[in-house]
């Protein structure tokens, strides 16, 4: 043992941690489509069989699976070559090693759905993931993975739809899943008329580190949730600076903890009213803040 310890160079230890930087990477990126199943029952029945041939010495077995490896890896290429294409494309444009950057364009897209939202006073509620993902609340809806459009998030949140009244998840840039159940805050809020749709945004921004974002139906007012905080009356305008400053918060923080109690979304709008532990902002056009 102690020659083991002797034989043993610092960039062993280089070595271990890049593969298993890359296995973790990988896995986490492979992990949610449809040829990670394959691949989990491939690995599973390798592993018996390599398992059984080591314990009773079946040397036919052993000689297959030694030699089978070559034709796996060919294997693996052609069941993952749609997966392969996109994660190359995503390294070619440097965006594969920061996986929490959010593109304006992307916040712009949502800022104009949920602005569309607001003018036909259709009621919403939206949580975008940040670091924590939210896969437990995505299990309680209806999964969609869909890509990101105006026309499928109005359609959701249509009055006459089976999922309007559930909160919908965008993670990625891709909407997971809607018709989601939200915790609701159970804190005691001096403003009566916010409804279960805000105390849910609360409710999700308390739980996890999201951000929220609520349309009500009776008036069509925006508002967004954070940390448990919550903010109405924002326009367009707004809320993309209030997005923009949270996920550029997040970006920069490391792990996503260090002073982000301390921050407050729309600390560039001014000083907001205190009202018991949530904060609630009318917007400069003097919309209502009721719900």
């Amino acid at each position: 043992m102690k020659e083991f310890f002797n034989s043993l160079r610092w960039q062993d230890g280089v070595e271990i941690l890049v593969l298993a930087v890359l296995l973790y990477h990988g896995y986490r990126y492979f992990r949610a489509t449809r040829g990670a199943a394959i691949l989990t029952g491939l690995l599973a029945i390798l592993i018996l069989l390599t398992f059984l041939s080591e314990l009773l010495h079946l040397q036919v077995i052993g000689w297959i699976m030694r030699n089978f490896f070559l034709f796996l890896s060919i294997g693996l290429v052609v069941i993952f070559q749609p997966e392969m294409r996109r994660a190359l494309a995503e390294l070619g444009s440097s965006s594969f090693f920061v996986f929490s950057r959010r593109k304006t364009d992307q916040i712009d897209k949502v800022c104009a759905a949920v602005e569309q939202l607001s003018n036909k006073h259709y009621g919403a509620l939206i949580a975008i993931e940040t670091d924590e993902e939210l896969r437990p609340y995505v299990e309680t809806g209806v999964v969609l993975d869909a890509a990101f459009s105006n026309e499928l998030i109005l359609t959701v949140f249509h009055p006459k739809t089976a999922l309007h009244d559930g909160g919908m998840i965008l993670a990625q840039d891709r909407i997971r899943a809607a018709g989601c159940v939200f915790p609701v805050s159970q804190r005691e809020l001096l403003d009566r008329s916010v409804g279960l749709r805000h105390r849910a945004g609360i409710g999700i921004s308390e739980e996890t580190d999201a951000v929220a974002i609520v349309v009500s139906e009776e008036t069509g007012n925006i508002s967004i949730c954070y940390r448990g905080k919550m903010e109405q009356g924002l326009d367009r305008e707004q809320l993309k600076e209030h997005l923009v400053e949270i996920l550029s918060e997040r970006n920069e923080a490391d792990a996503g903890e260090k002073d982000s109690s301390q921050e407050k979304p729309g600390a560039k709008q001014g000083k907001p009213k205190s009202r018991g532990n949530d904060t609630i902002k009318a917007s400069e056009r003097g919309k209502s803040t009721r719900r």
